[in-house]
């Protein structure tokens, strides 16, 4: 199992904000976050209880486009957010979002998750080739300056 987690600490936001957010994004708002690196976030498929919709993600991460859907399995309101990343079927790989609120913001653990376990970990160097130190570098960086701009649009 591939692990890349940054940690962000954001003022002037709360962790509520920003899986209210998540949960209902537009394409147009997601834009707005970070024009010209972010194209598209909206639900395809909404349940009552927000586990098992199914977003799009379409953004630039460094030089790497990273285009899939996802499936809400976890959410805790302003506590914890994780899709499973899919393509066509469910994919060994996850996007988690974990918020810890303070007095003047929050601290916000963005981790992605990619492997097999059991036997299928003996396919984990290959996908380590495409979630190379340069990505976890990109991935890192992007996650600093996002979730920045992300408190300047939700003020």
């Amino acid at each position: 199992m591939i692990s890349m987690t940054t940690r962000v600490y954001v003022k002037n936001i709360t962790g509520k904000a920003i899986t209210d957010f998540m949960l209902n994004c537009t394409d147009e708002q997601y834009q707005n976050w970070w024009k010209g690196t972010h194209f598209a976030f909206h639900t395809l498929r909404r349940y009552p209880d927000n586990i098992g919709n199914t977003v799009i993600f379409d953004e630039m991460v460094g030089k790497h486009r990273l285009r899939f859907t996802g499936i809400v399995t976890e959410i805790i309101p302003g506590r914890k957010l994780v899709w499973q990343m899919t393509k066509w079927l469910k994919l060994p790989g996850w996007l988690m979002l974990e918020f810890e609120d303070g007095q003047t913001g929050v601290e916000i653990l963005h981790t992605v998750k990619v492997g097999y376990q059991g036997i299928g970990r003996i396919l984990d160097p290959l996908i380590k080739f495409y979630l190379s130190k340069n990505f976890e570098k990109d991935l890192n960086e992007h996650a600093q300056i996002e979730f920045q701009k992300l408190a300047i649009l939700l003020a």
